[in-house]
């Protein structure tokens, strides 16, 4: 039976975890701060939780050096419920943003000034004919995302902004040229899922086509950042909200975790009531999907897993220990990880075949074909068999691609990244 020493683990989520972390956590989980009760035990409601749920806070807003007028909230439901909330909220904002302009077009100071049947006519007719929600679909994530979209709202409020299929015949693998993107005018969202990780597509920057126009405004940029978070810099000011789950580089399954901008919330932009929404014809979000609710209740209007939370924040604080130049440490060693393997890989073009694009390659989701032989599916099957005998586990490329791929999460230690990189030369060799 191997110890855990003896083993690199690759797989995509979720993920590894540091040891360290772990111990923390397992004494954690028996006795938290010496009050005879595991973490898991507390309340909710308790000042522990609490002074957990800001401290991980804190320190994330250290680490990825997000600005004052962002809040972060920890939600449930993973990225699939993000796909829901990210809609439902970012239409409410839209509707709370029309019915302004609205409201000054009609002279009244406010709704209930307002002439209603004139109000819910002028906004009815501005549903019907401006809102849109724009998705650049580059990979199986930011598809599901589009389709949950059409499905809550209507495919006649979605816009595919882009399709990396209709670029490489048929399969994702590449981002189109920004140039093609058909983005609309005022988009309640332009939405996209940073780096892909079935199909290991990651964008090399932030577009520069979603920054400020000539006249300083930006769209609302909504990202997916689930699998390549906390391991490179991204520039926060540019978007309107951020979401990831935990379970790839920040901690265990079982939190989610939202960075939005505060104009996105009250007391700048309150969510419209249940009541025009019916009259509008558009969806109401469950409220543990309400942002303005889990903002306002500091992410305990329900049961939040805080022993999560707590994973989450031991997590942060080794990773600012470590890096005392915070991500920018660690974006460093991703890279430099990503280039050991991919040069490994590319220096046996007749063995192996990397998926995605080079201008599109992930640093977080390595994804290749093992076509020595002729027989893919024998040839892949040896290469899993023998790098699980070596250690290298959880390789298995995603059910729906097959093929390999190897998750270079912020765990993986740089001497992982090269015992694989000198298993795939070793294994092309033999």
């Amino acid at each position: 039976m191997p110890s855990r020493a003896n083993i690199t683990y690759f797989g995509a989520g979720p993920a590894l975890l540091p040891t360290s972390v772990l111990e923390n956590a397992s004494q954690a989980l028996l006795n938290y701060n010496d009050t005879g009760l595991g973490i898991a035990e507390h309340s909710h409601r308790s000042q522990y939780a609490a002074d957990i749920i800001n401290q991980a806070k804190a320190d994330l807003a250290t680490y990825l050096s997000i600005p004052d007028d962002y809040e972060v909230i920890f939600m449930q439901g993973g990225g699939s419920g993000e796909f829901s909330a990210t809609m439902y909220n970012l239409v409410g904002a839209w509707v709370t943003r029309k019915k302004t302009e609205i409201l000054k077009q009609l002279g009244a100071q406010s709704e209930e000034e307002a002439n209603q049947e004139e109000l819910v006519s002028a906004l009815k007719k501005a549903v019907d004919s401006e809102l849109k929600l724009d998705y650049l679909v580059t990979g199986g994530w930011s598809l599901k995302a589009y389709q949950e979209a059409g499905r809550l709202l209507g495919p006649e409020f979605t816009n595919l902004a882009t399709d990396s299929r209709t670029v490489n015949q048929g399969k994702f693998g590449k981002i189109p040229s920004e140039s093609t993107w058909k983005l609309s005018k005022n988009a309640a969202m332009v939405y996209y899922c940073d780096n892909e990780t079935v199909d290991g597509v990651e964008y090399p920057k932030f577009p520069d086509v979603l920054g400020p126009d000539s006249n300083g405004m930006r769209p609302i940029v909504v990202a997916d950042m689930s699998s390549n978070i906390l391991s490179r810099r991204i520039p926060v000011e540019n978007f309107s909200l951020i979401f990831f789950g935990a379970q790839k580089n920040l901690g265990s399954t079982g939190v989610t975790v939202v960075i939005i901008k505060k104009d996105l919330l009250p007391p700048v932009c309150s969510q419209p009531s249940p009541a025009l929404m019916r009259k509008l014809g558009l969806p109401i979000p469950p409220v543990i999907f309400s942002y303005e609710t889990i903002a306002k209740n500091n992410s305990l209007y329900n049961t939040l897993s805080i022993f999560d939370v707590y994973i989450a924040g031991q997590v942060l604080k080794k990773l600012l220990a470590t890096f005392p130049d915070k991500v920018d440490g660690q974006e460093a060693v991703a890279n430099q990880k990503a280039k050991i393997i991919y040069e490994a890989l590319e220096a046996y073009p007749s063995i192996y075949r990397i998926v995605p694009d080079k201008s599109a390659r992930s640093r977080m989701n390595i994804c290749f074909r093992v076509t020595a032989g002729g027989d893919t599916d024998s040839t892949e099957a040896k290469f899993l068999k023998d790098a699980t005998a070596h250690g290298l586990t959880g390789l298995k490329g995603h059910r729906s691609v097959g093929g390999i791929r190897a998750s270079n999460y912020n765990s993986i230690p740089l001497a992982g990244a090269q015992q694989l990189a000198d298993f795939i030369i070793n294994f092309a060799q033999t």
